[in-house]
């Protein structure tokens, strides 16, 4: 059973910077392609961004590109989003999400593709 832990999430102003960690547990981790999404009450849950099992390649929509970046560390289990610029927009829950894929696939985007959840991490950005 794949268990996966966010960290990191806080209260932070306008414009600054925030680092969430997910560490995996309970199978190989480069086995998982892995998925940032968040949800903001009285939205749908959204894609942030995505990372293949090498962590070659990675996704992330227009709304957070060239703010936010996904990365993996595969010997410490750990994948981060390296958040920056943050406005009150980003504000949400934050969930790490696992996908077992074949090797050398690139990362799904959709929620539903991705079996294994945390249990979120609350990021609010002040005004």
């Amino acid at each position: 059973q794949v268990q996966l832990v966010e960290s990191g999430g806080r209260l932070v102003q306008a414009g600054g910077s925030l680092r969430l960690s997910c560490l995996t547990s309970g199978d190989s981790f480069s086995r998982y392609a892995m998925g940032w999404f968040r949800q903001a009450p009285g939205r749908e849950r959204e894609i942030v961004a995505t990372i293949s099992r090498s962590g070659r390649v990675t996704y992330r929509p227009d709304s957070v590109k060239g703010r936010f970046m996904i990365s993996r560390d595969n010997a410490k289990s750990t994948t981060y989003l390296q958040m920056n610029s943050l406005s009150p927009a980003d504000t949400a829950v934050y969930y790490c999400a696992a996908a077992s894929v074949s090797a050398g696939s690139s990362p799904p985007r959709e929620s539903r593709q991705y079996a294994y959840w945390g249990q979120g991490t609350q990021v609010t950005v002040s005004s």
